[in-house]
């Protein structure tokens, strides 16, 4: 099973000028916790809620000022869509990561899916998905 297999093709994006805010607001109206953020049709990072939360508003920082971009850390992790399951695990394992977007990488590396614990919970065994919540629970 490959990664074009098990994602799930909605995604929307938050340009990275764009205020968190406006982030918490696109996440509320499509039910996610988190959006890539993109600069010029390229993605730059991912944002959650719980960025929004630790690194903005426990912070005491204004939502309406702070940017998406501003919260943009190092390279995000993503697969390309042929990509098979069981390495998929092993990136969302290794890395702690709860979230992995899908890029074509035969289309100009185009975003065209995420990866979340419940498409997993769809696609793989009970022993596989034990495994990854065990892993990504572990505190960093």
């Amino acid at each position: 099973m490959k990664a074009r297999d098990i994602m799930h093709r909605t995604v929307e994006t938050i340009p990275a000028d764009e205020t968190l805010d406006r982030a918490a607001q696109m996440m509320r109206n499509a039910d996610v916790g988190a959006l890539p953020i993109s600069n010029n049709d390229r993605m730059i990072g991912m944002l959650t809620d719980r960025d929004i939360v630790v690194r903005c508003i426990a912070e005491g920082h204004d939502p309406s000022r702070v940017r998406a971009g501003d919260l943009a850390q190092g390279t995000p992790y993503w697969v390309d869509a042929e990509t098979d399951v069981t390495e998929i695990l092993g990136i969302m394992e290794q890395n702690q990561i709860k979230r992995l977007p899908v890029i074509d990488v035969k289309d100009g590396k185009r975003l065209i899916g995420m990866i979340c614990e419940s498409d997993l919970a769809r696609n793989v065994s009970d022993k596989q998905l034990a495994e990854f919540v065990a892993a990504v629970s572990i505190p960093h």
